[in-house]
């Protein structure tokens, strides 16, 4: 979708009302203030993204989302990835960091700028802007920060942060414990250098983005403003972001567009609400029909589906989410298997369970092998049963077999048994 003020998704002067109602505004400096910027004409805001992977994941879909929110409402975004602050490390709670080298940190900083593109226009009268922090720091010397910017921050607030304080009994190094000076010379140069009145960010960062605000105000410049989203939390408690198989990257090199499409089809029915109002650009009538709707037939999934759709056409684009779409459905027998790329199919029967062979057994063999049947007792009367299927077709002999003309693109085969469980099969030669 273009960035465009014709495709507004809500009115100019709801702005901040629609942003409380998606529960995208935990704390801000002041909101009546926050109010008459963001309702009140175009602002330039920014938020940042820190290099300390190749990729950036879906927790940071919060903050990528909101500034294509931010801008489809006027404002103009400045996307910081922190080429500087990416070296040091924002202080965590349970140890020291450790420092990447700076030539790893640089070759993030450029994927992640380019991964950031598509989520925003570069072009118009409120086009986004990426900047890297390395630019203003880099070239400073010691006696400069420590003068321009270390004189204006007492230590004593800086002790009262809860991370600095979880720290001190184990120990926290000047390096961590600058990080917040860096964040908040942030704010002000890109204050000074592009008018940045706005600076938001997750929960964490409250105490930083603070620091900035009260960082521009000692250095005699503002007003400025700043909010923080919450936190996106699990209802079961584990970690949003998390699978069995690690971190959900928005690189599809890291997790497949399949794998991304599966993680919010496969969210729980108690935290697909909240997800919809964070991430989705459909407007608040639109969601408030899908929540109804999902109430009433939850077996269907319906908000998971669509939150899955939305969200993987916009990180990996439509002919993926369309690939995506045609392998959930094809697997489970209600599409075709031949119309899979690939890199879909793959993907897809890596996320069930995919099991390499050098040569084709019997398909009660194969069913054993994949682990869906513990035994080739079992995998017999599973087939005499008609319950065994090799690419969506029924198996009836108990001593069939498959040959090569069998595979899908010359490699693959789809086991399934019953109606939900199916694993892969590929066979190297």
């Amino acid at each position: 979708m273009t960035v465009t003020e014709s495709n507004l998704p809500h009115g100019r002067d709801s702005l901040t009302e629609d942003l409380r109602w998606r529960g995208l505004i935990q704390d801000s400096t002041g909101l009546d203030e926050l109010r008459e910027l963001l309702d009140g004409g175009s602002a330039t805001f920014y938020v940042g993204f820190d290099p300390t992977a190749p990729s950036l994941h879906v927790g940071h879909l919060m903050q990528v989302t909101t500034a294509r929110r931010l801008q489809l409402a006027g404002h103009r975004p400045l996307l910081l990835v922190g080429g500087a602050t990416g070296q040091i490390g924002d202080p965590k709670e349970s140890a020291e960091r450790t420092l990447n080298p700076p030539e790893v940190v640089a070759g993030w900083v450029q994927r992640i700028r380019e991964q950031l593109s598509p989520f925003v226009s570069y072009t118009g009268a409120n086009a986004a802007q990426l900047v890297n922090n390395l630019d203003w720091t880099g070239a400073m010397s010691v006696v400069e920060f420590l003068r321009d910017v270390g004189k204006h921050f007492p230590v004593n607030k800086m002790l009262a942060r809860e991370v600095v304080k979880a720290r001190l009994d184990t120990g926290i190094s000047f390096t961590e414990f600058s990080y917040q000076l860096l964040q908040a010379n942030d704010f002000f140069e890109l204050h000074r250098r592009h008018g940045c009145q706005l600076q938001y960010g997750g929960s964490d960062q409250w105490g930083n983005i603070t620091a900035g605000v009260d960082y521009v105000r000692r250095r005699g410049a503002g007003p400025v403003q700043a909010f923080v989203t919450p936190l996106v939390t699990k209802a079961d408690g584990t970690k949003f972001g998390k699978t069995e198989g690690g971190a959900v990257w928005l690189d599809p090199e890291m997790t497949s567009p399949y794998a991304f499409y599966q993680f919010w089809v496969n969210a729980d029915d108690r935290d697909v609400t909240r997800y919809l109002r964070y991430f989705s650009f459909r407007s608040r009538e639109e969601l408030e029909e899908l929540e109804k709707a999902t109430a009433e037939r939850p077996q269907a999934r319906l908000a998971q589906r669509a939150l899955a759709e939305e969200l993987t056409a916009l990180v990996h684009g439509e002919r993926e989410m369309a690939q995506a779409v045609a392998a959930s459905q094809a697997l489970f027998g209600r599409g075709s298997l031949d119309e899979l790329t690939p890199e879909t199919l793959r993907a897809a029967l890596t996320e069930a369970g995919l099991v390499h062979v050098t040569e084709l057994p019997d398909v009660a063999g194969l069913l054993k092998e994949s682990g869906l049947v513990p035994s080739m007792k079992e995998a017999r009367r599973v087939i005499a049963e008609g319950g065994a299927y090799v690419n969506n077709t029924r198996i009836a002999a108990v001593d069939a077999t498959v040959s090569e003309a069998d595979l899908l693109h010359g490699r693959y085969l789809v086991l399934r048994r019953g109606k939900r469980s199916f694993a892969g099969v590929e066979l190297r030669g």
